[in-house]
């Protein structure tokens, strides 16, 4: 029989309470669902067995991974339309849950435990399982899943996936590992991606602007606010593969120490300073932030390396830079950044980035930022914004990507290609629909007597 997407195409509209919004194509060969627009391909009945074991978020990513869920036609639309049905809707206010216990739409399947007696505790207690089950249509339909699938025997996790990880959320050691997992793949695979200016954070666009100029004019932008002078000293928290540092020391004079918790970041960097002439103006280091003690520096620059901190460490990253910086010196931190939770308490990390893209990394909404930075003893003196900037960025990140595909492949593998694909086209959507931000933050340790050494008009550097 030739029915799985029929099947499935009904399931979808009993247990998530709505049709699916886009067309389907099982493993054999079937087809239901509108007829225009992206589809969305189950290749491998494992793909239904990835999300029984796993409901919600990581069961999808398992299976987008593994190549048993892939996507015909444009996966930004794909995911536009899907996205009501992996997250739910906000509830009323009278009766809500606070949104940040939002659980995947797809969470529902935790329904089946009584139908799966094998399966893993922490599949139970999803929303709306009670009702569920107090429905014969959706009982019926939750039999038919199962039996659609097949589900024994559970299938294993990509080996994309970061391993468990043991020790101290970020310590030291644990920092060094989640480091590696995602920035040790290759500098080839991310040339790849990111293009020759090797700037792996949100580019400052103009019109007209290809990814190469926006991206030099975001590193021009981050020398300007600082005011960098020849001769100052620029610490780079997380210098990436050296861009940062090198356009500073170049154009601006400086002598930069640019940090890094990768080992193929630091060679890559080191080699691009020597071909240029500025070894003896860029120091490149292996090194965490909180190891740094050869201060005072006049500038400090954070470009994407704070997401990597963790909530509990952010007041000790914001002290450490403040003593690191003499009186009168400049940070600049940009940060990606999420709206605050009404319990932030009950925020969690999102699974799929989690598990495959930033292990143990965090968001924090601005207001939380600017705070931390205060009690450190900052005086923040400018906020931009840039949410916008980072959808044109990532956009144009999946089209080399895309563009460079075979490579990419080869340089990893089929599923570390994937995992990227997926992580930037929707993080793109997060940017594009306000879910995700980013913010360049200026803040200044203050000289005696409450002098800043700034200038009465900050935003020169936008003229």
């Amino acid at each position: 029989m030739t029915d799985a997407a029929p099947r499935l195409a009904a399931l979808a509209e009993t247990l998530l309470g709505a049709p699916l919004p886009v067309r389907i194509r099982a493993w054999d060969g079937s087809e239901a669902g509108p007829p225009a627009g992206p589809t969305l391909v189950l290749n491998r009945r494992r793909a239904l067995r990835r999300v029984l074991w796993r409901p919600g978020e990581l069961g999808l990513a398992r299976a987008w991974v593994a190549g048993d869920l892939t996507v015909e036609g444009d996966l930004f639309e794909l995911l536009d339309r899907v996205a009501g049905l992996l997250w739910e809707r906000e509830p009323a206010p009278a009766r809500a849950a606070p949104p940040a216990v939002r659980r995947s739409g797809l969470g529902k399947l935790g329904a089946l435990r009584p139908y799966l007696p094998q399966l893993p505790e922490r599949t139970a207690g999803a929303v709306g399982t009670a009702a569920l089950l107090r429905d014969p249509e959706a009982r019926a339909a939750l039999r038919d899943l199962v039996a659609l699938a097949r589900p024994w025997p559970a299938p294993a996790p990509p080996p994309e996936e970061a391993p468990r990880r043991g020790g101290q959320m970020h310590s030291k050691s644990r920092d060094r590992h989640a480091i590696s997992h995602h920035y040790d793949v290759g500098n080839e695979f991310y040339a790849h991606v990111l293009g020759p200016s090797m700037v792996y954070s949100c580019a400052y666009w103009s019109p007209g602007a290809t990814l190469e100029e926006a991206q030099r004019d975001k590193l021009d932008l981050v020398c300007r606010k600082l005011g960098l002078q020849p001769g100052e000293r620029l610490l780079d928290v997380g210098c990436g593969w050296g861009s940062m540092a090198l356009h500073a020391a170049r154009e601006y004079g400086v002598q930069v120490t640019g940090i890094t918790l990768s080992r193929e970041q630091a060679v890559y960097a080191r080699k691009r300073a020597a071909e240029e002439g500025l070894s003896d103006r860029v120091d490149i280091r292996i090194q965490d932030y909180r190891d740094v003690k050869d201060g005072p520096y006049d500038a400090v620059s954070s470009i994407g390396m704070a997401e990597h901190v963790g909530a509990d460490r952010y007041r000790e990253y914001a002290a450490t830079l403040h003593a690191l910086l003499g009186p009168g010196g400049r940070l600049l931190n940009h940060q990606i950044a999420r709206p605050p939770e009404p319990d932030e308490e009950a925020y969690r990390v999102d699974e799929f980035i989690d598990a495959y893209v930033f292990p143990d990394g965090e968001l924090s909404p601005l207001g939380t930022t600017v705070g931390e930075l205060e009690r450190a003893g900052f005086e923040v003196r400018d906020v931009e914004a840039l949410r916008e900037h980072y959808g044109l960025t990532l956009r144009a990140w999946v089209a080399r990507l895309e563009e460079h595909w075979e490579a990419a492949v080869r340089l990893t593998s089929p599923g570390r290609a994937r995992v990227w694909l997926l992580y930037m086209a929707a993080s793109a959507l997060g940017f594009e629909h306000g879910r995700l931000g980013v913010n360049q933050v200026l803040a200044v340790k203050p000289a005696a007597a409450g002098r800043s050494g700034l200038p009465l008009r900050l935003r020169t550097w936008g003229a």
